[in-house]
């Protein structure tokens, strides 16, 4: 007698709710449709992106990663499209202190050293507070212009004295319309101003030894070797004067201060604060006017 063919199996239902969820997740299909993502609108996947500006957004989001080269990847780019999309579209438009605020942002976003990075951060900035658009022809008016700038050298913890001086040089009106060209120059001059600060700051480490003090003439000599390494007039790219100031070099300097050390006579102290007070006015002096 032949054995009796073994039950087929039922097969599993899946409900309705659970089908539709594994629709949902399937990764070749839109759901209830068996189509491709992309069908509906008529293009591949990487059609649609660049349609709809993500790949270009996304593009210049590593762009400015690989300018600024952050501590924390990530994060950098979490604020920037959170700063790049502020808030709801039908919202109202930002205030000025909301408008600041972001053109601080992109000013800092890329070194000057890393010329057209800077640049167009800069027009960015300038386009921001100008209320949007491209309204460079018309210009930020001063007073928002003078605000960027002092928190420029508030937030770089620029010597008071040396800010407030570089600040009247490079001022325009609360009431005029600043050009860009204009604009790109004190936004420029002010990193300047906060990297001259840094270096100088660094020469007077040399010159104290971890002590918190140094020779008033050993300093001074200092100072003079560094106002000669400026040179004399004006320079019309700020840039120049951290290159002049470079040239003071360990050789420059191990002469200036050797130079004191043999004219050596009965002095005081020099602090910190009165070190990096004279050095960055001797920056502030070399600043060409707005004029």
């Amino acid at each position: 007698m032949a054995a009796a063919a073994p039950a087929s199996l039922p097969t599993p239902k899946m409900a309705p709710t659970k089908m539709a969820a594994y629709e949902k997740r399937r990764p070749g299909s839109a759901p209830g449709t068996g189509r491709a993502p992309g069908a509906a609108g008529g293009g591949s996947e990487a059609e649609f992106l660049l349609r709809a500006g993500v790949t270009a957004m996304v593009r210049e989001a590593l762009l400015k990663v690989l300018e600024a080269r952050p501590a924390e990847p990530v994060a950098f780019l979490a604020d920037y499209f959170e700063r790049l999309v502020p808030g709801d579209a039908a919202a109202e438009p930002a205030g000025p202190p909301q408008r600041l605020a972001r053109a601080l942002w992109f000013v800092g976003l890329a070194h000057h050293s890393h010329r057209t990075a800077f640049d167009s951060n800069t027009g960015a900035a300038y386009e921001v507070l100008g209320g949007g658009g491209r309204r460079r022809a018309a210009g930020v008016d001063g007073r928002l212009y003078s605000e960027l700038l002092r928190s420029i050298c508030r937030h770089g913890e620029a010597p008071a004295e040396a800010a407030t001086a570089l600040l009247r040089r490079v001022r325009c009106r609360d009431h005029e319309a600043v050009p860009f060209d204009v604009f790109r120059y004190g936004v420029l001059t002010c990193f300047v101003l906060l990297e001259f600060a840094g270096k100088a700051d660094a020469l007077f480490a040399v010159l104290d030894g971890g002590s918190g003090a140094a020779d008033a003439v050993v300093c001074e000599a200092v100072l003079r070797a560094l106002e000669e390494a400026l040179g004399s007039g004006h320079l019309a790219q700020p840039r120049r004067y951290l290159e002049a100031g470079s040239r003071l070099g360990p050789d420059g300097l191990a002469l200036a201060m050797d130079r004191a050390l043999q004219e050596r006579k009965l002095s005081g102290s020099m602090s910190r604060e009165e070190f990096l007070k004279k050095a960055t006015a001797l920056f502030v002096a070399k600043v060409k006017p707005v004029e």
